[in-house]
């Protein structure tokens, strides 16, 4: 609980901040950005980080002309017994637009994010990114995201071996999302593929796996920024030998989230 109220209390600060500082940062060519929200179950790439409960998040950027941004995202988690209860992950990123035709310039966005777990150290890893955005695509309004990510110490001390072998992980995923006309309604979806150079065990008894999601998000009118999302989540991570509660957190289940920017 007092992990929670800690990260309630930075998200709603930072937030406040964002208002106070937005005039004061812009003659330096800066601008700060953000979200918070509340999701029924914290996926990440399909698994589950919250044990099927319930996160409060937040995300924030500071963001320059030139392309340079540093953010930072913030939730609660729970691996289990011992383990830590709060994720906070910097990054720090370059983006740019590639003129690639008239009508075809996609928003390339490259960065080092840092997955950081304040009391549990040993889960610690770095990890590159590089994603490319296309807008208005197949539709008005729509998005088309391919991504590829890459660790060479995925999971941190806890997945080396015996012979302190670092694990190298590869993730690709390809996103999508488009409004349905004027109704405020709109269709999310995304598929993933994640592969390691030797079997790890958060890969069920496998070296790689697939997520996926597929959802409905609807854009609330009287607030601008609000959107909330119900969305159906899992992978084919092989289960056997799972207890109960561990195969719930890989398996094909229902998120619902509401997300407010700013």
């Amino acid at each position: 609980m007092f992990q929670k109220i800690l990260i309630a209390t930075s998200i709603f600060t930072m937030s406040g901040l964002t208002c106070a500082s937005e005039n004061g940062l812009q003659p330096y060519g800066l601008s700060f950005s953000g979200s918070v929200g509340l999701t029924s179950d914290y996926r990440f790439r399909g698994q589950t980080q919250t044990q099927n409960d319930p996160a409060l998040q937040g995300t924030f950027t500071l963001a320059h002309d030139s392309g340079m941004y540093f953010s930072v995202f913030a939730s609660n988690v729970d691996f289990g017994t011992n383990n830590p209860n709060i994720e906070l992950d910097p990054s720090v990123g370059y983006t740019t637009k590639l003129p690639l035709s008239a009508t075809l310039q996609p928003n390339l966005d490259v960065g080092l994010a840092y997955y950081n777990y304040p009391s549990g150290h040993d889960l610690n890893y770095p990890e590159l990114y590089a994603r490319l955005t296309f807008a208005d695509l197949f539709a008005k309004g729509d998005s088309l995201i391919p991504s590829i990510s890459y660790s060479h110490n995925y999971g941190g001390n806890l997945t080396k071996d015996a012979y302190q072998h670092r694990i190298n992980n590869w993730n690709f995923n390809l996103a999508y999302s488009v409004p349905i006309k004027e109704t405020g309604f709109g269709l999310v979806s995304s598929l993933g593929y994640s592969k390691s150079d030797r079997e790890i065990g958060l890969y069920g008894n496998d070296d790689n796996y697939i997520d996926w999601k597929a959802g409905l998000t609807y854009n609330v009118q009287a607030i601008s920024g609000l959107v909330a999302e119900l969305s159906a989540v899992g992978t084919n991570i092989d289960t056997t030998g799972y207890d109960h509660v561990t195969k719930r957190g890989v398996d094909t289940g229902a998120v619902f989230s509401i997300t407010k920017s700013f």
